[in-house]
C-alpha cells in the first residue's frame, strides 16, 4: 500500500471515529439543554464540580453565538466529517474544492474551539466536560485534514514549511492538548492543588 492510501485510510479512520463522538457529544449537550430549558432546577449529567459544570456554561450567551445552541453545528459539521470518511473509505477520489472545502470547515471548528476555550476559561469561569470531548475531537480532524491537504499539494505553504507540518502532525495535536490544558491548570490552580 502507497503512502497516500495509508494516508487516506488513516484520514477516513479519524474523520469517522472523530465524527462520531462528536455527533454524541453535541447530542447529549443538545438534550442537556432541553432538559435545563424545561427545569431550571435541572441538574445537569456534566455538572461535576464548580469547575467542571455543563449548567453554568449551557446557558451562556457563548454556548449560542449564532442564536441558537452551539451543539446543533457540531451535528451538522461532524455529519459532514463522517459523509467525507465514508467516502474515504469507499475509495471515492474526492476533488481538490472538496478537500479545501473540508479544510476550511475544520479550520473553522479549531477557530470556534480556540474562542470557546478562551470564554470558558476567563469569563465563564467553568469547564463543559461535553463541550471539551468535542474540542479534543476537532484538534486531530484538523491537523490530520491540513496535513493530508499539505502532502498531497492541494495545499501548500511553500515546500518547507508543509514537510515540516506535515512531518510534525502528531506533535502539533499533542502540543494543541498540552496548551489548552496548561491553560485550564493554570486558571484552576488553586483548586486542584487544594
Amino acid at each position: 500500500m502507497d503512502d497516500q492510501a495509508t494516508n487516506y485510510r488513516q484520514t477516513a479512520w479519524i474523520l469517522m471515529i472523530g465524527g462520531f463522538i462528536g455527533i454524541a457529544a453535541s447530542i447529549e449537550l443538545i438534550v442537556q439543554k432541553i432538559a435545563v430549558l424545561s427545569n431550571p432546577d435541572f441538574v445537569a449529567n456534566c455538572d461535576i464540580n464548580p469547575v467542571l459544570s455543563c449548567g453554568s456554561v449551557i446557558n451562556t450567551a457563548q454556548a449560542a453565538i449564532f442564536g441558537f445552541p452551539n451543539p446543533v453545528l457540531g451535528v451538522i459539521g461532524f455529519t459532514i466529517v463522517i459523509m467525507f470518511g465514508a467516502l474515504l473509505f469507499a475509495g471515492v477520489e474526492l476533488p481538490r474544492s472538496m478537500w479545501l472545502g473540508l479544510n476550511i470547515g475544520a479550520l473553522a471548528g479549531m477557530f470556534l474551539i480556540i474562542w470557546l476555550v478562551g470564554q470558558s476559561l476567563y469569563v465563564i469561569g467553568a469547564l463543559c466536560p461535553w463541550c471539551m470531548v468535542v474540542w479534543a475531537i476537532t484538534i486531530p480532524i484538523f491537523w490530520q485534514v491540513t496535513t493530508d491537504n499539505l502532502a498531497s499539494n492541494r495545499l501548500s505553504l511553500g515546500k518547507s514549511l508543509s514537510e515540516i507540518i506535515v512531518t510534525l502532525k502528531w506533535i502539533l495535536v499533542g502540543a494543541s492538548y498540552l496548551i489548552i490544558m496548561a491553560l485550564i491548570f493554570v486558571r484552576w490552580q488553586d483548586f486542584w492543588l487544594k
